[in-house]
């Protein structure tokens, strides 16, 4: 039952009889609108047919997923997943089959590949770092004893919510109502939910039922509900019950939503009013409230969550009006479905989630509290309460003891049963000390770690392997001292560092146990790269560098805050001739590309930057390139413009430069001294102007990133007027400096 609880519909669609394309539209039809146990049924009578296909039995497994059958999940999934056309969610829900069949190596194996091919989905990320979450949950211990109730039937009975005086217990259930018609849903041609009341014996046992009356039951699902501390309102989840179009959205579905309503002095539920979150097009439901009555949670899978059914809370303010709705975040909520919420006086917030990693299907967790009253760290409750099924909501008397759960384990009496329980054993904050391993230089996370916890007598406690995020963790004893041994990692020196437990603060539950390992190094290639003005390191620069000998590229990588890389040479040995090609390259920057030849004299590192320059320039709009590289005057023969060879071998330097910077821009100033006319001085400069930039057109990537201007004597450098009669008085070397090329930057 648990697996609909936020999305539900009732519509039973009439179709035609077909063919079996027509029967496939017509299964696909009921699939969509969530008929699971009509969608089967059509869906098996293909198999075998000229329709029948991967997708096919993959929907056929999706149905009985959702329908509770895991059995038959498992095989019809197997189809699609042996078929390679599998998608992401095939291996996960494949997987959540196998877990719930008690194949747990197997499910282990698929939450691999689910990762593998969703590498940011929290789902799979939590496996991944959590490898060996049953011994984890295993090591826990038992905090319950549990005991299924007598009141329980072969149909979905769940969720028993204690009323404010602890005398009676109101729970939902599928049983069949004393009536003349019933009405059945398309999910699994069960009745529909109904909200029940029940006495409360001294064995916790609920006795002397009996089912709500209409104005409270209608003829679609009642479900989850809580009611506030005071006991002046209920809260309760149902079917969205308005009129016409605004009942279903687009898909057909009918949505849950929230309502609230006055406790009178007879206990009667009056003034019914749906809560401000509800919409037609989602479901809203599952309410719990804080123990001051001021804060509401709930469950959601509205537009803008992380892909399920997600937690969310609200304000209630003292007029009796919400606050936002505001979702609870990554510590709660996954791309699965977090649901039923119960947060018991302390604080604890209990729900149920297949999100979070568990023992398989919905699990029961707890979020732990830290020393301000917020939420910490997230506990699997375990065993007995956690089972490879569906394990839910959980709740909780105000003794903080005692409470009940549902699951549909297979040692039920049916469907979803009722079970109480009291808690044996507090869930107490475990200390554990938790590391990652690094790289000390790069801090890059090492794999294949062999991690010892060794205690103040030289004794090895535990040893484990980091797992793929370079992760340990191990629990500990207060008033102890510990060292952690790092060994194992393949080139890279073994390390370890002291961890005492002894004066800790008393809300102090995590210490840091990170450890960094240096590399051992034979011969390694280093390159420093700094600012030319400020000598400052560069971060961020791409360092590409290949390998002459044979043009493979060595490395391609971006320089750290401390602007250098360093790479080992693994394959190399004192008097082996080196022989590379560095290109730097950073936004902002002028590239760089030089040549590296050097012949290895002894072992350790080689400092590149220490016989080359691999400074870089800053580039500035305006910039005149001949300010920051090595670049002689052009010269043409008198009164002309054809390109010298002593002038192409200057013009080949700014060829250079603009095929590494392939964005750059630039407008090419030629410019004359005053001797001569000023038409004439034009005249020329413009010619020698265009025919440089023709030059480098000729030899540059988009040829259109330069041109040419003249710009005769129209901006001396240095003062020197001689037009009409003025007659200079400057030197050849001012008359020099005004007869200038100039390669200014428009645009990077």
């Amino acid at each position: 039952m648990k697996k609909y609880c936020l999305v539900v519909c009732y519509l039973i669609v009439a179709f035609a009889s077909f063919g079996q394309a027509g029967k496939l539209k017509k299964a696909d039809a009921y699939y969509e609108k969530l008929s699971y146990s009509y969608a089967v049924d059509l869906y098996e009578e293909l198999i075998g047919s000229e329709v029948d296909s991967p997708k096919l039995q993959a929907k056929i497994g999706s149905c009985y997923y959702y329908m509770g059958n895991m059995v038959k999940s498992e095989s019809y999934y197997s189809s699609m997943i042996n078929s390679g056309l599998a998608v992401k969610e095939d291996f996960f829900f494949y997987a959540q089959a196998l877990k719930q069949n008690g194949k747990y190596t197997e499910s282990d194996q698929w939450m691999s590949k689910f990762n593998q091919l969703a590498s940011n989905d929290t789902r799979g990320l939590s496996y991944i770092n959590n490898t060996s979450y049953l011994d984890k949950i295993q090591k826990q211990g038992v905090h319950f004893e549990i005991k299924n109730l007598n009141c329980n039937t072969s149909v979905a009975d769940f969720g028993a919510y204690p009323s404010i005086d602890g005398k009676h217990v109101y729970f939902v259930s599928a049983r069949r109502k004393p009536v003349m018609i019933q009405y059945e849903w398309t999910w699994n041609e069960t009745q529909y939910l109904d909200v029940y009341k029940s006495n409360v014996d001294s064995q916790k046992e609920l006795d002397n039922i009996s089912i709500l009356n209409k104005d409270i039951n209608t003829r679609f699902h009642e479900g989850p509900l809580c009611f506030s501390p005071d006991g002046k309102y209920v809260y309760y989840t149902r079917n969205n019950i308005s009129k016409g179009k605004q009942r279903k959205d687009k898909k057909g579905i009918q949505n849950l939503q929230l309502f609230r309503a006055t406790i009178d002095s007879l206990g009667n539920w009056k003034n019914e009013e749906t809560l401000p979150f509800n919409s037609k097009d989602f479901s809203v439901g599952h309410p719990t409230i804080s123990s001051d009555g001021r804060m509401l949670y709930f469950v959601s899978d509205m537009p803008g969550g992380f892909g399920g059914a997600d937690l969310y809370k609200s304000l209630i303010n003292t007029d009796g009006s919400f606050g936002n709705a505001e979702n609870m975040g990554a510590l709660f909520n996954t791309e699965g479905q977090e649901m039923f919420p119960w947060i018991n006086s302390k604080g604890e917030l209990f729900f149920a989630s297949n999100g979070h990693i568990g023992l398989g299907g919905l699990d029961v967790f707890v979020m732990s509290l830290d020393k301000n009253g917020g939420f910490e760290k997230l506990i699997n409750v375990g065993k007995p309460v956690n089972s490879q099924n569906d394990d839910f909501a959980f709740t909780m008397n105000k003794d903080n003891v005692t409470g009940y759960f549902s699951s549909n384990r297979t040692e039920g009496k049916g469907d979803d049963d009722i079970y109480s329980y009291v808690l044996t054993k507090p869930f107490q904050k475990q200390l554990i000390v938790q590391g990652i391993v690094k790289d000390e230089t790069t801090g890059e996370i090492l794999l294949g770690a062999t991690v010892k916890l060794i205690n103040s007598k030289g004794e090895v406690i535990s040893t484990v392997m980091a797992d793929n995020s370079g992760s340990f963790l191990f629990d500990i004893e207060p008033g102890e001292e510990y060292i952690i041994a790092v060994s194992g990692v393949e080139k890279y020196n073994d390390n370890q560092r002291s961890v005492s437990t002894k004066n800790l603060d008393a809300e102090t539950t995590e210490l840091d146990g990170n450890i960094a390992l240096s590399k051992e190094v034979n011969l390694s290639l280093y390159c420093l790269v700094t600012d030319s003005k400020s000598a400052l390191p560069l971060e961020e620069v791409k360092i590409t560098i290949t390998n002459n000998d044979d043009q493979n590229e060595f490395i391609n990588r971006l320089t750290t805050k401390t602007g250098d890389i360093e790479k080992e040479l693994l394959d190399k040995k004192v008097s082996d001739q080196l022989s590379y090609t560095i290109r730097l390259e950073k936004p902002g920057y002028l590239s760089k590309v030089v040549t590296f030849n050097y012949t290895i004299l002894q072992t350790g590192r080689i400092n590149v930057h220490e016989t080359l320059d691999l400074t870089m320039d800053k580039i500035d709009i305006g910039l005149d390139l001949t300010s920051i590289i090595d670049i002689n005057p052009i010269y043409f023969d008198l009164g002309k413009y054809t390109i010298r060879a002593d002038a192409a071998i200057e013009l080949n330097k700014i060829v250079k430069v603009m095929n590494e910077n392939p964005a750059m821009e630039i407008e090419l100033g030629s410019h004359t001294d005053c001797r001569g006319s000023i038409a004439s001085n034009e005249k020329l400069s413009d010619n020698r102007a265009k025919a440089s930039a023709n030059y480098i057109k000729e030899r540059i990537t988009n040829p259109e990133r330069i041109n040419g201007k003249g710009y005769g004597e129209a901006q001396l450098k240095v003062d020197c007027p001689c037009e009409g009669t003025v007659k200079s008085t400057c030197s050849e070397d001012e008359h020099q400096k005004n007869r200038r090329t100039e390669f200014v930057i428009i645009k990077m």
